[in-house]
């Protein structure tokens, strides 16, 4: 496991200011662990704003999703492909939304072994209430690291998260 090194980097004044402080900056060259690095800082943050609505980010992500589909009720596999997760992992964050009402799982009338997901109105309340809180944390974040950044990064991670090559084992990709 790569456990990557500390650094000190010094700011260098070029306009006669006082330097700045040498900051320690944890680097690492393994690409998953500084996205989870990031991702536990990013949660941390989102959760924290969100906690006076009683909801996770990851719970505010599944209503957010499920409002934005409208009347579209996707199957318990559209939706974890959607958020890039495992059906089980899907069901473990489904079951809290569920039992506080704010979704209910329907059986296809099309295909009896399909279940589908729809938010309930007592969902689309919490997701209103929720929706500025999450707001403040968007804001919040892009204003530590900068709107235009903030996008780029958006991009490149939904391009990581859907990209299919990174789906596949080494094997596979050859």
């Amino acid at each position: 496991m790569d456990k990557g090194h500390l650094s000190i980097r010094k700011k260098i004044s070029t306009n006669g200011d006082e330097l700045e402080t040498p900051k320690q900056v944890w680097t690492t060259r393994c690409n998953a662990g500084a996205v989870r690095r990031a991702g536990r800082r990013l949660l941390h943050m989102y959760d924290t704003i969100l906690a006076p609505t009683g909801l996770k980010q990851c719970q505010y992500g599944i209503l957010s999703a499920l409002n934005a589909r409208g009347a579209a009720l996707p199957s318990v596999q559209e939706l974890a492909e959607e958020l890039v997760l495992d059906r089980s992992t899907l069901g473990q964050n489904l079951r809290p939304l569920e039992r506080d009402n704010f979704l209910t799982l329907l059986t296809d009338p099309r295909d009896r072994r399909v279940r589908l997901i729809a938010l309930t109105k007592l969902g689309i309340a919490k997701f209103n209430e929720a929706k500025p809180y999450w707001q403040t944390a968007q804001e919040r974040f892009e204003e530590v690291f900068g709107a235009e950044e903030a996008a780029k990064l958006r991009s490149v991670l939904l391009s990581i998260a859907y990209n299919p090559e990174l789906g596949k084992t080494a094997n596979e990709g050859k």
